[in-house]
């Protein structure tokens, strides 16, 4: 289980890394999930330790949700104020999202059948 917070930690630290010194607009830990994701793609596979780590962190990401919902409480009359366009962006982007991992899935799908 160390290992796995071990790697998790690592990539994190190389994307600060590289935030501070090449790519500053982006943050570090997004820099850092991007590479642990191409390090698994490259490896065809996730070890035990860090699928043990990543499934007791996703027990615990209702948490995160609670100082959101404390900013959707400060700012209710602006979101009052602009509801249909919120509504509208909300909708769009989850229109956007489903046929977009939609192609996504297809494309994977087809290449994957043309291999075999």
């Amino acid at each position: 289980m160390i290992w796995g917070l071990v790697q998790i930690l690592l990539f994190q630290g190389i994307g600060e890394l590289i935030s501070q010194f090449a790519l500053p607009t982006l943050p570090g830990p997004v820099i850092g999930l991007v590479l642990l994701i191409l390090w698994l793609v490259l490896r065809k596979g996730i070890n035990a330790d860090l699928a043990m780590v990543a499934d007791g962190f996703s027990q615990y990401f209702g948490i995160l949700f609670v100082p959101a919902a404390v900013g959707v409480v400060l700012f209710l009359p602006q979101l009052k104020a602009n509801a249909l366009a919120i509504i509208c962006a909300l909708v769009g982007s989850v229109i956007l999202t489903i046929a977009s991992a939609a192609i996504v899935v297809r494309s994977l799908s087809l290449e994957k059948s043309s291999h075999d």
